[in-house]
């Protein structure tokens, strides 16, 4: 089938719903079906962005604060201009939105569709005024929606208290094989152990001033661990506020690709996640699962359903730099709890597979072409 996949935020910058697009429409497409990404870009021409074929870029992104976040999204009515072009052209059997309610070009895009809609919601924010504010006049738009789906079931309620439906669930997915396949680089190990954080160093709500604090509590106590910083942000900054004794044991690793994310978490003995809020699923968490990371977690709710409970992983109370670092030590002293711990997560992260998820994925597009086609005659 002809499949069209509107990414909301610009897919040149890393991110949760922009990685989910982008795997899934390398799924989608080794299932044989033809697919068309439309999305914003930060690069000025499509020369330069460097983004798969099957990109279609929109236009350049502004930044717009949104769910605790920034997001880089385009509108108004060039880009709305662009959109028809991309559906008339792209005849698609079945288009797929992200995050339809936010203010982007899947909004745009709903409102010019025409056929079969299924639309995909990553938040979660169960009392969000905005989301509140703003329900009643999406409402038109949304109803055109065809299929629902969560990745989590707060994401679901989310869905659900704001704007109605009956959503399916189907979460975040990860090509398990390449996390469990990388390589470690034997060069980022610290002698006493390897701990790594994912994440924009400088949003407020991934924590990572919080795992910082810890830190100086756990390298005190431990010397010769080591932190990965995977992540956007200002980096220099991040590294001025380090007392000077941590500068050569906390390792900055920037914006990297996939491939370089992959072998950070392969390298690290513990993934800590000190996030504060506002997470939906947690794909990161199931990244460093698949890759035999050792997961520490913040206990959000969303958190503690990926890691079941902690049967994959441990969970910290939230906020708690104390906590945090006496969890960290722990694990690192007690190297079998880590193993039970790895050794439960990696078969559990199966059901995360794309080769999983986009089966359940396809057969929502079976069932929305379907019913179009029966309401036709």
């Amino acid at each position: 089938m002809r499949v069209g996949l509107v990414c909301p935020y610009s897919l040149d910058v890393p991110g949760g719903v922009q990685n989910h697009v982008k795997d899934l429409a390398e799924a989608l497409i080794g299932l044989g079906h033809e697919v068309s990404v439309l999305a914003p870009s930060e690069s000025i021409s499509e020369e330069e962005n460097g983004l798969p074929s099957y990109v279609v870029p929109v236009g350049r992104a502004i930044a717009v604060p949104y769910n605790g976040s920034v997001a880089r999204v385009s509108f108004g009515p060039v880009v709305a201009g662009r959109v028809r072009r991309w559906l008339r052209l792209g005849a698609f059997d079945v288009v797929h939105l992200h995050e339809p309610a936010a203010p982007s070009i899947s909004l745009l895009t709903l409102r010019a569709a025409e056929g079969p809609v299924v639309a995909t919601f990553h938040s979660a924010q169960v009392r969000s005024r905005a989301m509140s504010a703003s329900a009643s006049i999406l409402r038109p738009s949304l109803e055109k929606i065809t299929a629902r789906i969560a990745v989590s079931e707060y994401a679901r309620d989310t869905l659900v208290q704001h704007i109605g439906g009956e959503p399916v669930v189907i979460p975040n997915g990860v090509y398990v094989d390449r996390y469990a396949s990388a390589s470690p680089r034997p060069e980022w190990r610290g002698a006493l152990g390897t701990l790594a954080f994912v994440g924009r160093i400088d949003e407020p709500r991934k924590g990572f001033p919080l795992l910082l604090e810890a830190f100086e509590t756990i390298a005190r106590e431990r010397s010769g661990v080591r932190l990965l910083v995977v992540g956007g942000g200002d980096i220099d900054r991040a590294r001025q506020s380090l007392p000077a004794e941590l500068r050569s044991v906390v390792t900055f690793l920037g914006r990297v690709g996939d491939a370089e994310k992959a072998s950070a978490l392969k390298t690290a003995d513990i993934y800590v996640a000190p996030n504060t809020g506002g997470e939906s699923f947690g794909v990161v968490l199931v990244e460093a699962m698949a890759a035999g990371a050792t997961v520490l977690a913040s206990d959000l709710p969303a958190f503690r359903q990926v890691l079941g409970d902690g049967r994959y992983g441990d969970l910290f109370e939230p906020d708690n730099a104390t906590d945090i670092a006496g969890k960290a030590l722990a694990l690192l002293a007690d190297k079998e709890r880590r193993s039970t711990l790895n050794h439960d997560a990696g078969t559990g992260v199966r059901r995360y597979d794309w080769s999983v998820l986009a089966g359940q994925i396809t057969e929502v597009y079976e069932t929305v072409i379907g019913t179009e086609t029966r309401s036709s005659r």
